[in-house]
């Protein structure tokens, strides 16, 4: 919602496997529909602590090899087949590529597994707006002030909404049951912001931009990667009990962690480096489809489809003299493959490097080991009918209930040009941030099925008492290591610096480097490296980045 319209408003107003209706210990629980665990393959991946695969049985040259199908390998393929360059393969662990950016399907829609929108991206994030024009999302110059993007693609009204107090409100705060001076710091705590947007450093920049590297690096704003969000409002000031919930779950939404886990430089960042200016769209708009941004990696599929071999983890990556050799076992076929390339760009998350690069040097293990991921739980719900309401603002795109240790759901069909839809998907998010990630890790993967699928019809109940009798299924995606942590002293800290200015044969490319997990920055990282590989072969290419 505006922030103008929202204050106008105020004024004038480890289980898996298929359950078929199962009950719980207690015969007088309440069914539960079917559904299953899915979720990134965990067992293969934890292999890699143990080493034991099979020697490669077969030897090929390629001279560019990217590790990881997730939307920064994919944007590092797309950049050198931009430039011309095919000669190069896309290893991906699971059976589809996208990472968290992935996507299902059944009889009634598209819906999301991780993340489900992309905000307007601003001017420093040049690639991706020239991805998106040449996908037909916007029109004309995508370098113009203010793009024009197919309305098709912009989130429909209505947009958001909470559920607080018995009521739906809309937009991300409370329109009842609130004091004036919860207001009064609300605007405060926006004036903070505007204010941040507006900064310019000593050199010129934004004080806070996406990508993160075109952020000034002033001392004084460097200073507030040092305390968490929670303590910057508190030093100005900033107590209401309503701000705390919604900077709170602005930081769970976006980054898998707490306000009093994340660093102020990043809670900051996620109010006031968003300054895209639309035609035709208002400020606040996001780009959707019913299947989240698995729209984006189904294009990018289409395109570097002869160049992605999907169930391939690469479990041992050693610098010879000459080039780049990278082992990986196939599964289904219970066999490994060797690569030779002269370039490797490394578009998995950091934390697996450690398990596969055989001559890693220590300091960078050590920064390595600094990396924390948030584990994550989707859910994706499909109804036989609409819920029924409490009263309030109407369905939304995206719902966030207030009370919950949850952050809501979004609705798959409210993208859909249909006029009437009897069934639907509703894809439900929960960040595990409650406890320690390792803590929080182990209880995503022991909690069975039935357990969090009662949880979650629970969590549900309130807003739509009669959610039991129209969910006909209910599957879930367990994602251990969904997101790095951007925790206070990460972001600006050596760790990440060190992995950064890494310049050898095999580059980093992966959100990570950037502490923190959204598409522009993963885009970023891809198309990055893709533009240093390019260079270092001599190829021409016209930069996506400056």
């Amino acid at each position: 919602m505006n922030r103008r319209r929202f204050l106008w408003s105020l004024t004038a107003a480890t289980a898996g496997g298929v359950y078929a209706w199962r009950r719980l210990d207690s015969p007088k629980a309440p069914l539960l529909p079917e559904g299953e665990i899915l979720g990134a393959s965990n067992i293969l991946g934890h292999r890699l602590r143990a080493g034991q695969f099979p020697e490669p049985g077969e030897t090929l040259k390629t001279p560019v090899l990217i590790v990881g199908g997730g939307i920064a390998g994919l944007s590092a393929g797309w950049k050198l087949q931009q430039a011309g360059f095919t000669d190069f393969t896309i290893l991906e662990l699971e059976p589809e590529v996208g990472g968290n950016a992935r996507s299902g399907k059944n009889a009634v829609t598209a819906y999301p597994w991780g993340a489900h929108y992309l905000p307007f991206p601003t001017r420093e994030s040049r690639a991706v707006r020239e991805l998106l024009a040449e996908f037909g999302v916007l029109r004309g110059d995508p370098q113009a002030a203010e793009p024009v993007y197919d309305e098709r693609f912009i989130s429909f009204a209505p947009r958001e909404r909470l559920y607080a107090n018995g009521v739906w409100h809309d937009g991300l705060w409370p329109q009842v049951g609130v004091r004036q001076q919860d207001v009064d710091q609300y605007q405060r705590f926006h004036d903070l912001m505007d204010g941040f947007q507006r900064w310019r450093g000593t050199d010129g920049r934004k004080a806070f931009a996406i990508p993160i590297d075109f952020s000034a690096r002033d001392p004084d704003l460097l200073a507030l990667d040092r305390i968490s969000m929670r303590d910057f409002l508190l030093q100005h000031r900033l107590d209401a009990e309503p701000l705390h919930w919604y900077v709170n779950y602005a930081c769970r939404d976006d980054y898998g962690c707490r306000y009093d886990q994340t660093s102020a430089w990043m809670g900051i960042h996620y109010f006031a480096s968003r300054d895209a200016r639309v035609r035709d769209a208002d400020e606040d708009d996001v780009l959707t489809w019913p299947e989240g941004n698995g729209w984006l990696v189904r294009r990018l599929r289409e395109r570097l489809e002869p160049h992605i071999v999907t169930e391939s983890l690469a479990f041992r990556l050693s610098e010879l003299d000459w080039a780049v050799l990278v082992d990986a076992y196939q599964p289904r076929e219970n066999r490994s493959v060797r690569r030779l390339a002269r370039a490797v760009i490394w578009a998995a998350p950091v934390f697996q490097a450690p398990w596969v690069f055989q001559e890693l040097p220590t300091e960078l293990k050590v920064a390595i080991g600094d990396f924390q991921y948030a584990p994550w739980l989707v859910a994706n719900l499909s109804l036989r009918g609409f819920p029924e309401e409490r009263r309030g603002t109407p369905l939304s795109w995206d719902n966030v209930l207030y009370d919950s240790a949850a952050l809501g759901y979004v609705v798959a069909t409210h993208q859909h040009l249909a006029v009437h839809r009897d069934r639907t998907v509703f894809t439900w998010y929960h960040a595990l941030c409650d406890g320690p990630p390792n803590r929080e890790r182990q209880r995503l993967l022991e909690t069975p099925w039935a357990a969090w699928a009662e949880w979650i019809l629970r969590d549900l109940s309130g807003p739509h008492p009669d959610i039991r009798k129209q969910v006909t299924r209910l599957d879930l995606m367990r994602w251990g290591h969904a997101m790095v942590r951007p925790r206070p002293g990460f972001v600006w800290g050596a760790a990440r610096q060190q992995l950064l200015n890494t310049r050898d044969r095999v580059l980093f490319a992966h959100s990570d480097l950037s502490g923190c997990s959204i598409f522009e920055e993963a885009n970023y990282r891809g198309v990055l490296a893709a533009e240093r590989v390019l260079a270092s072969l001599g190829i021409p290419f016209t930069s996506s980045l400056v």
